[in-house]
């Protein structure tokens, strides 16, 4: 299910493309937070461990693919800092408003499994907090500015995060 607007955008969420440079951003601080102070890892360093933290990175790759897929295929941007012309309500959007950012700290998750650094876990947290406070907010009230009801009844009826 999706809507279109048929009248004057009443701006974007951002100005600042926030998400691919906060991801980036958390994959560098972690990345040199583990070589600056490594700290051990607390995990289980066996299979059915190893295959969970990958588990994580294939559901995030997947949950990333399929909501700029669903994005694409409704023709709206795929970029958070400009004007949402549909709102994309089905695909992996039918059952979470962020997709794409859960995708990514499932990622960083998985980043933690592969590199045995703790660095990463704290990394998706942090990515997670400054996400929502920077993007996810301002991204909320774009889009109940430009949908109205409809964006307010689809809040309701699904979860922000899990």
């Amino acid at each position: 299910m999706t809507k279109t607007t048929t009248h004057v955008s009443p701006g974007r969420a951002n100005t600042f493309p926030w998400p691919p440079v906060l991801f980036v951003a958390a994959i560098a601080a972690a990345l040199a937070m583990s070589r600056l102070l490594p700290l051990p890892w607390p995990g289980l360093d066996d299979a059915p461990a190893h295959g969970i933290g990958l588990g994580f990175g294939v559901v995030g790759l997947v949950l990333i693919v399929l909501g700029f897929k669903a994005l694409i295929d409704h023709r709206t941007t795929v970029l958070p800092d400009k004007v949402a012309t549909t709102l994309v309500t089905s695909g992996p959007y039918r059952r979470f408003r962020n997709p794409i950012y859960l995708g990514e700290v499932l990622l960083l998750f998985a980043g933690a499994e592969i590199t045995k650094s703790i660095w990463f876990v704290a990394a998706g947290l942090g990515f997670g907090v400054l996400i929502t406070v920077l993007q996810i907010i301002p991204e909320e009230r774009h889009l109940e500015a430009q949908f109205g009801d409809a964006y307010l009844d689809y809040k309701v009826r699904t979860r922000r995060w899990i």
